[in-house]
């Protein structure tokens, strides 16, 4: 199972020594949020349910500290987690993509969802009663400009005629697409058009997450398609409950170190998330 942690905010350390500190430390993957803004008025309650953390006004843009940290790094993949695709261009971000990929040799894992902030999203020009068939045609027009020279797509949402944009990204096909939700069709959509599933163990709970999970992968064998790869953000704590959640397909396990403002990240907490994701590889690897 692969191990990823999220970075907080800008109030924390440095994205540049976030990164260095995480390849050093042997961490897969790093993972950066997005909120281009949070509306002030508050409408919308935060899925979790807890009043919104200070760190969600506090988002730096994903796709430049991603870029910075490639250029100090080497093996660390770099994801976005999520990337609202429902508030950017995609014409634009199909070229910001790909260019991340190219610079960091081919180590981008394009996570996207369809946000929660209603009002967040009013102000981009999207309907939220809209969202996750925006985020889906938009997931398909970003594909569609990758892998053609000239790109041409026509949809209720996205609408252009041929065009040309480079580069294309190094990964061939395309960096994997990480569809996120966590909704009952959520998986569904993430099976239809991308390439795995992110979903948040701290809004579902853990029965109703498996279900899902079996549902989806019941989906894909009946379709004749290999299982979903399933990440897991706040991944829990809990030996038993990881290896439940390995055992319906999540492949990689990301937590959030929470470092608080201006220090480096506290090592204790990863390390007891790394024991209990090498105890739950033994348990599955034991006859």
């Amino acid at each position: 199972m692969l191990v990823g942690v999220t970075f907080p905010a800008d109030e924390s350390t440095s994205p540049l020594e976030f990164g260095r500190w995480a390849e050093g430390y042997g961490i897969e993957s790093i993972w950066f949020h997005e909120h281009s803004h949070i509306p002030v008025s508050r409408e919308t309650p935060f899925p979790g349910g807890q009043p919104l953390a200070q760190q969600y006004l506090r988002f730096p843009d994903p796709f430049v500290c991603l870029a910075a940290i490639a250029a100090v790094t080497e093996t660390v993949r770099l994801g976005t987690g999520l990337c609202l695709l429902t508030q950017r261009d995609p014409i634009t971000v199909a070229k910001e993509a790909a260019t991340l990929d190219v610079v960091s040799g081919g180590r981008f894992v394009f996570g996207v969802g369809a946000g929660w902030n209603a009002e967040e999203m009013r102000n981009h020009g999207t309907d939220p009663a809209h969202r996750f068939a925006v985020l889906c045609e938009r997931v398909d027009a970003v594909r569609t400009i990758w892998a053609n020279d000239e790109a041409e797509f026509h949809g209720r949402y996205v609408d252009f005629d041929p065009i040309w944009s480079w580069p294309k990204p190094l990964q061939q096909p395309s960096p994997p697409i990480l569809l996120a939700g966590d909704g009952p069709r959520s998986g569904e959509r993430a099976l239809r058009h991308g390439d795995g599933w992110i979903t948040n163990a701290g809004v579902t709970p853990h029965e109703v997450l498996l279900e899902r999970a079996r549902a989806v992968q019941d989906r894909a064998r009946a379709a004749g398609r290999p299982p979903l790869p399933i990440t897991i953000f706040s991944a829990p704590y809990d030996v038993a409950r990881l290896r439940e959640l390995a055992e319906v397909g999540v492949v990689r396990a990301v937590t959030s170190l929470r470092p608080t403002v201006h220090e480096e990240p506290d090592p204790t907490r990863l390390d007891r998330f790394m024991d209990i994701v090498t105890e739950v590889e033994q348990e599955l690897a034991a006859p």
